[in-house]
């Protein structure tokens, strides 16, 4: 296959005309090219010999549709149009297989107006517009990327040792998983999960990432010799991006605060549906979202008191106690991201799971987790504390990363949404509610909580809808907590002890990693 910036062309064995005859359309004597190009202004196929293609049989490419025969034969069906009031068929016969996958990759990329933004020596990027610019904001997009192609926010990352370590241990402890497998590094980042693939002894590394980060990561891996022949940078989207074959293992890093924000995991979903083959494995294949009721009178009176501000009746002649509720109203609704006490949680944690195998990219558009806890204390709620874990189930070892309140502290740190109204609870009373997670346009999550709580007849009830996409970012070390609290804080986080999280069939999927595997990550 030859190509530049505006053409591709495919050596071919054969032509023939879809007829009762089936007779060749060209001489044996000379060879036999398909070129894909924009020559007219719109994508066309051109079928014919030497260097001109002279007599060539020319597919307007937008109009065309190309079946497969057989592994290495092909029919091309031009519709019928305004110039042409019959539709025509040739059937083309490539030398082989592998020759016939890539002229139908290459064809359906020209069909949506795709040409190669660079030469790569291994895929290539449409474009045309993605579904990836369909569901986000063009601002939030250019921001994300933006951000993301920056070394300073990649160091940060990988200074997280928790994450980093975790990933390497969970590659390196399961070769048996890479040994010779072909893998997509989703997000790829830096490039730092493709090398650790690499180091496992993978076939080959499909790296794809959309920012600017793909070239830093192009010179990380050229500048790692050892490994570099096995790994291909691929600058672009998952959305829009096609790979020359399918691959064994996806790995990436798309979990973002709560797990959801950044809606990376679509992403990997899409590329599980693309790239992914049948029952191959995902690293990580397992997250899960934990949730429990905390009492923390410090932080609940930091936030309240903040729109105090506005309840000056004589700022400089103004009156700003107009504005006080709705500014009340504003910092409630960023979650708290920071490290918090773990004895600070009064019930049992519950889970949401998401299987990364199995979970539609619809399904990530709306998360709704009903809630049920039994206090452990006598104590006012202010709140729901939420963490999440991951797990990368390799044939060899299994092993979590966790972002739970007592673990080592990672870049995600833990997420408190905090009522405007606190609860009163006693110990062994009942706590309902919900957590409705809504995806927008921002690369985020509108939340929305309900807690509820039953003191003799009356029914409390507190609500706050928040906006993931802009958390107060608090602290980085746990903040204190009161001693009425104290309890075991290991019991609080074993999630479902209670309430186990069930699938749709009301099975319950896992059991959550015992203290000591939180510790030992």
């Amino acid at each position: 296959m030859e190509e530049n910036q505006k053409q591709q062309q495919f050596l071919v064995s054969s032509v023939s005309e879809l007829t009762s005859s089936s007779s060749s359309l060209f001489s044996k004597t000379e060879p036999v090219f398909a070129r894909l190009s924009l020559d007219s202004g719109s994508p066309e196929l051109r079928i014919g010999q030497g260097a001109e293609l002279s007599d060539a049989v020319v597919f307007n490419v937008k109009i065309s549709q190309l079946f497969k025969l057989g592994p290495a034969e092909s029919l091309c069906v031009s519709e019928a149009n305004k110039e042409k009031s019959h539709s025509r068929g040739i059937s083309i016969q490539f030398r082989n297989e592998e020759e016939s996958r890539a002229f139908h990759c290459a064809f359906e990329q020209w069909k949506k107006e795709v040409v190669v933004q660079e030469p790569l020596n291994n895929g290539a990027v449409s474009t045309s517009k993605s579904k990836f610019d369909d569901k986000i904001e063009a601002s939030s997009a250019k921001m994300y990327f933006h951000y993301y192609g920056q070394l300073l926010h990649q160091q940060n990352m990988l200074q997280d040792f928790v994450r980093t370590g975790t990933y390497y241990s969970a590659v390196i402890e399961n070769r048996a998983d890479f040994l010779g497998r072909v893998v997509v590094d989703v997000g790829a980042g830096s490039g730092i999960l493709s090398l650790f693939a690499a180091q496992a002894g993978a076939k080959h590394v499909y790296a794809i990432e959309a920012s600017e980060m793909a070239d830093y990561a192009k010179q990380l891996i050229a500048g790692n010799p050892s490994l570099n022949d096995r790994i291909t940078v691929i600058k672009g989207k998952v959305e829009d991006v096609e790979l020359p074959e399918k691959a064994d293992i996806l790995i990436s890093e798309p979990m973002g605060t709560l797990l959801v924000n950044e809606r990376m995991l679509e992403s990997y979903v899409i590329a599980r549906d693309r790239f992914l083959v049948q029952n191959g494995k995902m690293f990580p294949g397992v997250g899960r979202i934990h949730m429990a009721p905390f009492s923390d009178e410090y932080l609940y009176m930091e936030i309240a008191n903040k729109a105090t501000f506005w309840q000056q009746q004589n700022y400089f002649g103004v009156d700003l106690t107009p504005l006080h509720g709705s500014a009340y109203q504003g910092y409630f609704s960023q979650p708290v991201v920071d490290a918090f006490d773990s004895r600070l949680l009064v019930a049992p944690a519950v889970s949401h799971v998401i299987n990364f195998s199995s979970v539609k990219e619809e399904d990530l558009y709306e998360i709704d987790v009903p809630l049920r806890f039994l206090s452990t204390v006598s104590t006012r709620i202010h709140g729901l504390a939420c963490w999440f874990d991951v797990l990368f189930n390799g044939s060899t070892v299994q092993r979590w990363l966790t972002t739970a309140p007592g673990a080592p502290t990672t870049h995600w740190y833990q997420l408190r949404c905090v009522l405007p109204q606190p609860l009163y609870v006693m110990p062994g009373q009942e706590i309902t509610g919900r957590l409705h997670l809504v995806a927008h346009k921002a690369q985020s999550y509108t939340i929305y909580l309900t807690l509820s709580a039953l003191v003799g007849d009356m029914l409390q009830t507190s609500s706050v809808k928040l906006d993931l996409k802009e958390p107060y970012y608090r602290m980085s070390q746990p903040q204190a907590y009161s001693a009425a609290q104290d309890q075991n804080p290991s019991q609080l986080l074993q999630s479902d002890m209670q309430f186990p999280s069930r699938d749709d069939d009301g099975s319950i999927l896992m059991q959550p990693p015992s203290p000591n595997e939180l510790h030992s990550l």
